[in-house]
């Protein structure tokens, strides 16, 4: 019996160019003489094909953490303005040669109907969110800085020196922590409330005339919800242009009057703070899951409307304005307001500048501080998340990426050291 060895098994293998190994000229015979030509062979290189199992997802494994602009920088536009204007000047070589076509909801003056209920979940959803966070913050302790805008979910604050209020200088930028309230997790942006949202733009002298409210609510309202406190204008036939910025109400004397009634869909209302009563020990799983949903839900309506109602902001200042143009109040108090005489420089806003996410440092185990030291190994997640998570809430997918679950945390000051 014949073994054979690894070296010898090299041999067995089948060689498709073994004929021409040894071939190094070619001989030719002509007549009674030989003819040798030098022969070359080039030989390509094999490619192995090798299959490769790939994972792909949606949600990167890291990403970084939300820019911080300073007061100093301007808001950079959704769309580029190079694409702004290359996209409007296609659209009016189509619409050079095509008769113009009547405008379609909203902008012809009606609502659009498909979004209606949307409207009536978002506002529900902000109210539940409202009133859960309050009961929240009964058990889950939620700390605010007395000098700036910076809040921490956790037992006791972070260490890290990132205080940019009043005399931060003396404190070396350390916090000032205190109890945090919903305004703190929630940033209060307020808008105009309009009653005609296709009327002429809010001019200066009229800024303390107008109610302001939420701007979520606004965009609500504009959107189809019906609050008794604040009326808007309903149109129930299209508007006619008779100009570029002009246009007139139709003729709605042939249809029957309106019958007052109720909401749509039944509206929340927000609980006082002294009613609000903390939840039980096997409650507050359940309460953090619905709190959670309830965010996800009022952020994912919102940006629906978005794409329909346009929403502006102020490309210096963090004011809001629900409505195709913005107001002409000169109240822009950011940086170099007086070389614009105080007004907006309005552009198209996204959904973060409507609803604030409000990042803050993640803490993977509560019953341990997080140390200075390590701060390049913490994540973040928005305030509400942060404090659902703290309450016993899954974890959604999408805030993964910035919260570094899978960065290991040094467990001693001289091993992040070593770190590279």
């Amino acid at each position: 019996m014949t073994t054979v060895t690894p070296t010898d098994s090299s041999l067995l293998k089948p060689n498709p160019l073994s004929s021409l190994s040894s071939l190094h000229s070619l001989s030719l015979q002509y007549g009674s003489s030989r003819i040798r030509v030098p022969l070359t062979i080039r030989i390509r290189s094999e490619r192995f094909c090798q299959r490769a199992l790939t994972i792909r997802n949606e949600v990167p494994q890291n990403a970084d953490f939300p820019r911080q602009y300073s007061r100093k920088e301007k808001k950079p536009f959704p769309v580029p303005i190079v694409e702004l204007r290359r996209a409007a000047r296609e659209r009016m070589k189509k619409m050079k040669d095509e008769p113009r076509k009547p405008m379609s909801a909203p902008k012809n003056g009606l609502l659009v109907k498909t979004l209606i209920p949307t409207a009536y979940n978002v506002y529900n959803a902000r109210i539940t969110l409202i009133n859960n966070l309050k009961k929240l913050l009964k058990v889950v302790p939620v700390h605010a800085c007395g000098w700036c805008s910076e809040i921490h979910v956790g037992p006791v604050g972070h260490p890290f020196k990132s205080c940019k209020g009043t005399q931060a200088n003396i404190r070396k930028g350390l916090h000032e922590w205190t109890n945090a309230y919903v305004e703190d997790i929630l940033t209060p942006i307020e808008a105009y409330h309009l009653f005609d949202r296709l009327g002429k733009r809010i001019p200066h002298e009229e800024r303390f005339s107008i109610p302001r409210i939420p701007a979520v609510v606004e965009l609500c309202i504009q959107a189809g919800v019906e609050i008794p406190e604040f009326p808007t204008k309903r149109r129930r036939k299209p508007i006619i242009r008779i100009g570029r910025k002009e246009f007139i109400d139709a003729d709605e004397s042939d249809l029957p009057d309106i019958i007052p009634g109720g909401p749509l869909k039944p509206l929340l209302a927000e609980i006082p703070d002294s009613e609000i009563v903390a939840p039980l020990d096997n409650e507050v799983v359940l309460l953090a899951e619905e709190t959670l949903q309830a965010w996800e839900r009022m952020r994912k309506g919102a940006r629906r409307l978005m794409r329909m109602y346009k929403v502006r902001v102020c490309g210096y200042c963090p004011e809001i304005h629900v409505g195709a143009r913005g107001h002409k109040a000169q109240n822009c108090g950011a940086h170099k307001h007086q070389q614009r005489n105080g007004q907006h420089g309005w552009q198209s806003a996204v959904l973060d500048d409507l609803i604030p996410p409000r990042f803050v440092w993640h803490v993977p185990d509560v019953n341990e501080p997080l140390e200075r030291e390590l701060r390049n190994f913490y994540g973040q997640a928005p305030a509400v998340v942060e404090l659902c998570i703290q309450a016993g809430a899954a974890l959604p997918e999408q805030y993964k990426s910035t919260m570094r679950l899978d960065v290991g945390i040094p467990s001693t000051l001289k091993e992040a050291d070593m770190v590279v």
